[in-house]
């Protein structure tokens, strides 16, 4: 089929044709909006979640240059462990139910975290994440850079410092 319409010059130069270019999330704040965004928005991430009282489930959400979003579910009594998250830094947000944080050296310190809370951390920040709870609960996690290694620790007894376990526990992305 022939058509009369002949464009001249280069329409991609036009601006009302071309896309908004994607804004990508550069600061700590604009990461904490991004997980705050995609919290809110309860239709894109709620029908994922599964419930596995075998272990910790996790679905790789989304990502994006140089980050990317995990949605975990914890059934009563499930917890990470204490680890830190190598290079990455993070975002914590609970979606659903509670979570309690237990940080650093001293593990007595605690922290609820119920629905919408959220957390920021650095790479290195060692803590541990567990579902004191009788309902299960769900979380949203954005690591920048995407998280590569989760290195479990543990407290010594009998000085109270930490110590990696392990050089650094592989993660999973195929999830």
């Amino acid at each position: 089929m022939n058509s009369d319409v002949q464009i001249a010059g280069d329409p991609l130069a036009v601006p009302h044709l071309m896309p908004p270019p994607a804004a990508h999330p550069a600061t700590v704040a604009e990461f904490a909006g991004l997980a705050r965004t995609l919290a809110a928005d309860t239709a894109s991430w709620a029908p994922l979640v599964r419930y596995d009282a075998a272990s910790r489930w996790y679905h790789r959400l989304r990502t994006g240059p140089g980050y990317e979003v995990w949605l975990l579910s914890w059934v009563p009594g499930q917890g990470s462990g204490l680890h830190d998250h190598g290079r990455s830094s993070g975002v914590l947000t609970v979606l659903r139910g509670e979570l309690t944080e237990h940080s650093g050296d001293d593990r007595r310190a605690r922290r609820a975290l119920g629905a919408g809370a959220q957390r920021v951390f650095a790479p290195g920040y060692v803590h541990e994440i567990v579902n004191d709870s009788l309902e299960p609960a769900v979380s949203l996690h954005v690591y920048f850079p995407g998280l590569t290694e989760m290195p479990m620790h543990r407290a010594d007894a009998h000085c109270g410092a930490l110590a990696r376990t392990s050089a650094g526990t592989a993660v999973d992305s195929s999830r």
